[in-house]
């Protein structure tokens, strides 16, 4: 995905004077490209997440449209004071671009666990989440935000993400985008990279008839829009890589509190927070945590 996302930031920044990329020492291997073709629009700020944030907020309210990128702990939880003042309160267009969300990096400790990132980030009014599950959906999510631009936080796998969409989908927040059409009235439905997961329960006999939906860009404004679509159906799983408090399921469960007829039918599956003192890769991690399962 991070390559992808490179990708699209160079196609926007040529046709675009005032798309900037600043990194806080980190992404090397992957930001060449922007950096070599436009090396006036990207900074390195250095160890100082906090003053990453606050120079892309700066920078941004002179004209620009701003992407900061680190991994996922780094450019949220070590400058969330300059994320909620300098750039979500004014409104500026900075997208926090976060690599390796969840346990991408759970080899190096809890302290490169990214697993409340969503409980931080979609707390601040004006920030939209953006959650791509393939590399197609990075492609459309980056396009709504060119095109929208505003307070955002772009979470991104870490690599070797499988594609499952054919074509590059529209998006629009709180937009299901159908992966399979199942059998049943059941779905499950998932953001970011645990698409790959949501996939993997469809081997499983248990939820082998189920829909399989992605919601790659949701927030507090789209909140609204999800009763109606919860009533077309009789179950509604949710699967991420985040602790359940603050998360993609509470945020849907959120949606629909005032429906009573509705919130019953959310089941959502998060980390057990076991992890935060756990060290190890991904794939294991994510079954200690009670998210992965296999075929039966």
């Amino acid at each position: 995905m991070r390559n992808t996302f490179i990708e699209e930031l160079v196609s926007f920044a040529r046709k675009d004077p005032h798309i900037a990329l600043v990194v806080g020492d980190l992404g090397y291997s992957v930001v060449e490209p922007f950096a070599d073709e436009f090396p006036d629009r990207f900074i390195n700020a250095g160890v100082a997440e906090q003053n990453m944030a606050s120079l892309s907020a700066g920078m941004a309210s002179e004209g620009y449209h701003v992407f900061t990128y680190s991994i996922a702990n780094f450019p949220t939880f070590r400058c969330a004071e300059q994320i909620r003042n300098d750039i979500a309160y004014h409104d500026y267009p900075v997208t926090t671009v976060s690599v390796g969300g969840g346990l991408a990096y759970g080899a190096l400790g809890y302290s490169h666990h990214a697993v409340q990132d969503y409980a931080l980030m979609r707390s601040f009014p004006n920030m939209l989440i953006a959650a791509p599950g393939d590399p197609n959906e990075v492609r459309a999510v980056m396009r709504y935000l060119i095109d929208n631009p505003g307070p955002s936080y772009l979470r991104l796998g870490k690599v070797g993400e499988a594609t499952h969409h054919d074509n590059i989908p529209q998006l629009s927040p709180g937009q299901w985008v159908q992966i399979r059409k199942g059998k049943s009235n059941k779905a499950i439905l998932t953001t970011g990279a645990t698409l790959q997961i949501g996939i993997d329960y469809l081997a499983n006999k248990k939820y082998e008839n189920f829909s399989l939906y992605s919601l790659p860009i949701w927030s507090m404004n789209s909140k609204v829009s999800q009763i109606d679509i919860i009533k077309k159906f009789d179950e509604v799983v949710t699967i991420e890589d985040h602790l359940l408090d603050g998360g993609f399921g509470s945020w849907l469960l959120e949606s629909c509190i005032s429906a009573s007829d509705v919130i019953g039918k959310i089941r959502p599956i998060a980390l057990d927070p076991v992890v935060c003192g756990t060290v190890g890769v991904q794939k294991i991690l994510n079954q200690i945590g009670g998210i992965a399962l296999g075929k039966s």
